[in-house]
């Protein structure tokens, strides 16, 4: 039977906001609750005062292994095991996470990526609710995948060939990121363009609201300043949301979970 564990938001979740709630831990054997949203590592999610009830995947589910031709790896993995692993054993194809944040199964709910490197392209099969399903049947995109259940395991494509260069070359792209608490990306970008650019010709790179704000660094990530709020957060989402669609007639999708 699942148990819960206390977690303080403001302190687990990579923007440090959110309140202290308990959070259902799911291992193999447990049932998955259909009323629970999982929240994984919680680093692209932005927790309410009052959210929905919570779940997380335990200990069980922390894997990685090299079986019949495939790798399998559950989806609370970190993703620097996931590089580390695919390092040790000269694995092509996972260098684009270093240093992207969360599990697995956080990266397969938002098909995460760094500029045309992602995570489907890798993958095989994904155990959705307890049944293993092809790619093929899984519809996905840009910074997106409806997954339709809660992912636990993934078998992924084992293909030789680390290239360390390409991973350090992926990470310098990574270099104008503020290292301020936030949870990266807070919006997708629109075809064509990008979110970044827009938030910063509307006038709002840098914009602060109480102890939230959009960085300097880089006007798509909003950034907690120290003991920043949801309600702050949420307002800097919705005025720049509201400011470049008056602009530029574009809908800002969110990247960003809120809960």
């Amino acid at each position: 039977m699942a148990k819960c564990k206390l977690i303080d938001f403001a302190h687990y979740s990579s923007i440090k906001i959110g309140p202290r709630v308990e959070v259902l831990v799911v291992e193999m054997g447990d049932e998955i609750p259909k009323d629970h949203f999982l929240i994984g590592g919680a680093n692209n999610l932005l927790v309410s005062d009052n959210p929905p009830p919570l779940m997380m995947l335990g200990k069980s589910y922390d894997f990685i292994k090299i079986e019949e031709g495939s790798i399998i790896a559950g989806c609370a993995l970190k993703s620097g095991r996931l590089l580390s692993f695919a390092k040790k054993n000269d694995i092509a194809g996972f260098e684009f996470v270093a240093k992207l944040p969360g599990t697995l199964g956080g990266m397969l709910a938002m098909n995460a990526g760094v500029k045309s490197y992602e995570i489907f392209p890798l993958v095989e099969s994904i155990e959705i609710d307890g049944t293993w399903r092809d790619l093929k049947e899984i519809e996905h995109g840009y910074r997106f995948a409806n997954l339709g259940g809660v992912a636990t395991r993934v078998k992924l494509r084992l293909e030789h060939g680390y290239n360390d260069a390409l991973r350090s070359e992926l990470l310098a792209l990574r270099d104008n990121q503020p290292h301020e608490p936030s949870a990266g990306s807070a919006f997708k970008n629109p075809e064509g363009d990008y979110a970044g650019r827009l938030i910063e010709a509307v006038g709002l790179k840098g914009k602060r609201i109480g102890n939230m704000a959009w960085s300097q660094m880089h006007a798509n990530f909003l950034i907690n300043l120290g003991g920043g709020s949801y309600q702050e957060a949420q307002e800097l989402i919705d005025l720049a949301k509201s400011e470049v669609e008056a602009k530029f007639g574009v809908l800002l999708k969110e990247e960003i979970k809120i809960v």
